[in-house]
């Protein structure tokens, strides 16, 4: 089986990257494919589990936090080391937040859109759409003005047709 992924960004309307995973891979792999995914450098990042409101809901961190940091058991963020992406999808969590810049609270937000049976033709994880430049690992105010709109992209195709100059739609 494989896992779509798209994310998402609210810095950028345009910005879409759709991803086809391993169920088996740990958050903490995934998370590694996305920072490779999109150039970033590494850093310490969580992933959420999202409601359908995208509210967060559980935590799972890169380091893990140990007990004696003051969580109770239930609110302790869990290492993303010791969760796959099939235990979060079983668990009936189809979206999740990925914070990859806990300073200004910057996150990507990703929502499973379908499963598969994997394509032997391909290797995976890998990124099976995009569109848009990906937004500044660092300066959020930094955006590319050249990536227009998705729709005004796809639409492109259809703006040479200038129809038939001879046909007559008078009877």
């Amino acid at each position: 089986m494989v896992l779509k992924f798209r994310m998402l960004s609210d810095e950028n309307d345009n910005f879409v990257r759709d991803f086809e995973v391993d169920p088996t891979m740990t958050l903490a792999e995934f998370h590694n494919f996305i920072i490779a995914s999109l150039g970033y450098d590494d850093c310490m990042a969580s992933f959420f589990t999202a409601d359908d409101k995208w509210n967060r809901q559980r935590e799972f961190t890169l380091m893990d936090m140990g007990e004696g940091m003051g969580f109770d058991e239930e609110d302790m963020p869990i290492p993303m080391s010791k969760v796959t992406l099939a235990e979060i999808v079983i668990a009936e969590y189809t979206r999740l937040i990925y914070l990859f810049d806990m300073f200004a609270n910057r996150a990507y937000y990703i929502e499973l859109v379908s499963s598969a049976q994997p394509n032997p033709q391909l290797d995976y994880p890998r990124v099976a759409f995009e569109n848009a430049p990906v937004p500044d690992q660092y300066d959020p105010d930094a955006v590319d003005s050249t990536s227009g709109s998705i729709f005004d992209e796809m639409m492109d195709d259809f703006s040479e047709f200038g129809g038939d100059d001879s046909y007559d739609d008078e009877y």
